[in-house]
């Protein structure tokens, strides 16, 4: 027998499959802060200071009807002039059917729906382009973790974004020598990515010429400031290990200072010199850190005590260094997963505000022959 299709029977079904392909992933519990954190995020982006501080002085009523003017004027004069005028003309279409003319009305509603779609067209294929580009940025950074008799050594960079101006690498120059980078590129995103490629790249090309740290990093600096963008520099930790001895060897390059924890105690190392990309004058002086069997020394970005939850606070420094007074007898491997779940407890389900990157260096005397 055959069956016989019913119309209105198959499009119900469909819408049906439809809305349950819209809301499996969305649990009743995430919808009301998935919906605070985009209006949320949407007020920063699209509103202006001036805007902010107009709203912050009105009531409760007024700001809703301004908040809401100033979001749909600055998201349509974001758009091109083209799909600026489909927007505005699909608007003007839609209310001068209502209530009556039902073809106008979907006819606006269309216009703005097929402008909507253009805009998430041109997201989707950058968001393609940033992918790549995050997969080109992967296979340059390190597989493994470097292995040096007398040393534990653990990184990780985790980007904010598809990409990320955060870097970490390491290099062997020399038998039983290695060295350790951590750098973190002023801004975030595809143009920090590019730059953090740039310097990781150079630093590799002449570190086989430039034995001594600070002639390196001055070396750096300087092809940085001749081939680089304005207003763009990095802040970077470069260090030197080798299973000689217990020393560290280390050039700060305007980044936070190395937290030394030994039996317990908070040691921060010096501040060193100015950021990679500022200035042809730039000196960066070698500094030696001694450490002893267990002894940890953690290279850290802003990543970690700038991240944010979802009133906006910060992680801080404090809370990282009271976290790290309590490591005696950790490994590095188990120091860093204990940082990165502290940080996720915090953040929970607010998205990450900046590129986290991570180096625990740990002393293994008892390794050493």
């Amino acid at each position: 027998m055959s069956s016989t299709k019913d119309p209105i029977r198959d499009s119900v079904q469909n819408v049906s499959r439809f809305t349950r392909s819209v809301f499996d992933n969305i649990k009743g519990s995430e919808l009301p802060m998935e919906l605070r954190r985009d209006l949320k995020e949407s007020y920063h982006f699209y509103l202006d200071e001036a805007e902010k501080a107009h709203l912050s002085e009105l009531g409760k009523v007024k700001r809703a009807f301004y908040a809401a003017y100033y979001l749909s004027k600055n998201l349509i004069l974001k758009l091109t002039p083209v799909r600026r005028l489909i927007v505005l003309v699909g608007v003007v279409v839609a209310y001068g059917g209502m209530p009556d003319d039902t073809d106008e009305v979907l006819f606006g509603f269309l216009l703005v729906l097929f402008v909507l779609g253009l805009e998430l067209k041109d997201k989707l294929t950058a968001h393609d382009e940033l992918e790549a580009g995050r997969a080109v940025q992967l296979a340059i950074m390190p597989e493994t973790t470097p292995v040096l008799q007398g040393w534990e050594i653990w990184m990780q960079s985790t980007p904010a974004k598809e990409v990320g101006g955060d870097l970490i690498d390491h290099m062997s120059l020399e038998e039983n020598t290695i060295a350790l980078t951590l750098g973190d590129v002023a801004g975030k995103g595809l143009p920090a990515a590019l730059m953090a490629a740039k310097i990781q790249a150079t630093l590799r090309a002449i570190a086989p010429d430039y034995r001594d740290l600070t002639a390196r990093a001055e070396k750096l600096n300087n092809i940085v400031i001749r081939d680089g963008l304005p207003d763009k520099f990095a802040s970077m930790i470069h260090c030197r290990l080798t299973t000689a001895s217990g020393e560290v060897c280390l050039v700060n390059a305007g980044h936070h200072p190395p937290i030394l924890v030994k039996d317990g105690k908070i040691v921060e190392l010096g501040k060193g010199g100015p950021a990679i990309g500022l200035s042809k004058s730039s000196t960066y002086p070698t500094e030696t850190c001694s450490m002893e069997d267990g002894d940890l020394l953690v290279l850290y970005s802003d990543g970690i005590t700038e991240a944010r939850n979802e009133v906006g606070q910060f992680y801080s420094e404090d809370r990282f260094k009271d976290l790290l007074h309590y490591t005696h007898g950790m490994d590095a491997v188990s120091l860093g997963s204990r940082i990165l779940r502290s940080v996720e407890d915090f953040v929970r389900t607010a998205r990450p505000s900046d590129d986290l990157s991570l180096i625990i260096i740990r002393r293994q005397s008892g390794l050493h022959s």
